[in-house]
């Protein structure tokens, strides 16, 4: 059966949240707290703590960890109506890299890596950040990957290597590497590392400067110069890094379309606003054909995003890896929201080229969602190498 309506539940859902962003969080886009890196701890603090009041914190999280148990549909849902503030999902405490994380570890982490990384990650008492991409290496093309592990003879690994555009690097109470183990006379293969911070042989070179600010901790370079982790540090099997990277990646490039989503709407309604009060020419800029089209196309796209997301998602809550629909929604609604915010630029005008409204930002910030999470090109040729398969077979 195909349903398009929101239950009761979704609804009140939706206007709590939406609530909380309008009334509560936007009034905080204009704090000094907010850097050219991002929000600060403190202020993101100060947002979690207002988020559990209104009983909306970690909504992707499992109740057993203390979040509010959402599947796939209701997150979409919710992270739509956090991102119509680019600190909404900062409060809610369903930002990148953070909720990929917490994601990962329920599906992938021991029982005892769950208490000790998990859960105060889950309660917002500590930050988190997945490092992969290197500068030279490992990107869009992760089997790249230079970082080594190799076994210190104790049972542990030694880790070396260097990795940038780290996001949350800044202040993180942990951190998941990604490093091949080279272990001849053993078990070899990308994998994946749990290790606390501060920790010796972790340098945070630099604070990398980005056309995006909505990050608590920024965007790190980060060397690993000898870092000595023991066996428990390994997240689920050697030499399975990319499989559990898989399980990370895909439900994580969707938050991402739905978050972006919620800025993208914001956006729309901001310049429709405009286009209503801003008089040219005898009338209103939204009664010219020029203004009004680039609106209806606005609206057209959003709705079109919002269908791929809800499709997607609804694959994921029947237990479908869906990759195939995840790497299409990438690559559809990146570029669409591009289009949209660039458009909004484009209504507002001299205004649009200001930080008077929020449209500058997120056509800063949207602007990076074609690259980060798999570039449209890579999902691009996924898809097309997936189509060669499945019509040979």
């Amino acid at each position: 059966m195909i349903d398009f309506a929101l239950t009761d539940r979704q609804k009140e859902l939706k206007e709590r949240v939406t609530a909380f962003i309008d009334g509560t969080v936007i009034p905080y886009e204009a704090d000094k707290r907010r850097t050219s890196h991002g929000p600060t701890d403190e202020l993101r603090q100060e947002l979690n703590a207002l988020a559990k009041k209104a009983g909306l914190f970690a909504p992707h999280v499992s109740a057993e960890f203390g979040g509010m148990g959402l599947g796939h549909v209701d997150c979409a849902i919710v992270f739509e109506a956090a991102g119509r503030s680019p600190l909404g999902p900062v409060a809610l405490h369903c930002a990148a890299p953070d909720e990929g994380n917490m994601h990962l570890l329920e599906k992938v982490a021991t029982a005892e890596q769950k208490e000790k990384y998990l859960r105060p990650l889950a309660s917002g008492a500590c930050r988190s950040c997945f490092a992969m991409t290197e500068p030279m290496g490992a990107g869009a093309d992760p089997s790249e990957m230079k970082t080594e592990a190799r076994p210190d003879g104790k049972g542990g690994y030694t880790i070396h290597g260097r990795k940038w555009l780290i996001t949350g690097a800044d202040g993180a109470g942990f951190t998941i590497i990604m490093a091949n183990v080279v272990d001849p006379g053993g078990k070899e293969g990308p994998t994946m590392f749990l290790s606390p911070l501060p920790a010796a042989g972790v340098i945070l070179e630099r604070l990398m400067d980005t056309m995006d600010s909505s990050f608590t901790g920024g965007h790190g370079e980060i060397v690993y110069d000898g870092l000595r982790v023991g066996p428990e540090a390994v997240l689920g099997e050697v030499g399975e890094g990319f499989r559990y990277a898989q399980v990370r990646l895909a439900p994580a490039r969707l938050t991402h379309c739905m978050r972006w989503l919620g800025g993208a709407t914001r956006a729309q309604e901001i310049a429709i606003a405009y286009a209503r009060e801003r008089h040219a020419f005898g009338k209103p800029i939204g009664e010219h054909e020029g203004v009004g089209f680039m609106l209806a196309d606005n609206e057209i796209e959003i709705q079109q995003a919002r269908l791929m997301i809800w499709h997607t998602a609804w694959l994921l809550d029947q237990g479908e890896h869906a990759r195939h629909e995840s790497s299409m929604s990438k690559v559809a609604v990146s570029e669409a929201l591009f289009r949209i915010v660039d458009r909004c630029v484009q209504v507002l005008g001299g205004r649009g080229m200001s930080r008077d409204t929020v449209v500058e930002q997120l056509f800063r910030e949207i602007r990076g969602f074609r690259i980060y999470d798999g570039p449209s090109e890579v999902h691009r040729w996924a898809i097309a190498k997936r189509l060669i398969r499945a019509n040979r077979k």
